[in-house]
């Protein structure tokens, strides 16, 4: 049933190495293939990126460690479907190896208006916000998951 909105996510990790790092060149490997299932992906809108297709370049806070990554989906069930049943989760059950544990929540996600391309600013509140008040309709996890406003 469309809702008129879409799901955003964000989700942050400070990295054990800088990306060109041999560290993190196991990561760095499985970086297109996991990006290439997220947007072959039913459900699949949007993702963060830079002109070359990948979003590690891209600070969007000040210790250089921390990356970000964006995307929207068209509903909840997309975004677990993608996160859990595909070549994602092996990056997911590995990601000790090349990131640190962070100390308020990786994840955030929220609903947006379809067509509304959310900015790392936006999902650097959003982070923020479920930080300080825990899940809310306006921020939310997996977990504590809210339903689409209504239309």
């Amino acid at each position: 049933m469309p809702t008129g909105h879409h799901l955003a996510q964000v989700n942050i990790a400070r990295m054990r190495a800088p990306i060109d790092d041999p560290l993190m060149a196991s990561f760095r490997a499985k970086l297109d293939e996991v990006n290439a299932a997220a947007e072959q992906s039913s459900g699949f809108v949007w993702r963060l990126q830079d002109d070359t297709g990948d979003a590690t370049a891209i600070r969007a806070f000040e210790d250089p460690l921390i990356l970000i990554n964006m995307s929207v989906w068209r509903d909840l069930e997309s975004l677990q479907d993608y996160t859990y049943r595909s070549t994602h989760l092996a990056v997911l059950r590995d990601r000790k190896h090349w990131f640190e544990k962070m100390d308020g929540p990786p994840v955030a996600l929220w609903w947006i208006p379809e067509g509304h391309t959310p900015t790392a600013d936006e999902g650097k509140l959003h982070i923020a916000m479920l930080m300080k008040n825990g899940p809310t309709a306006d921020s939310f996890t997996f977990q504590q998951a809210f339903e689409a406003p209504a239309a």
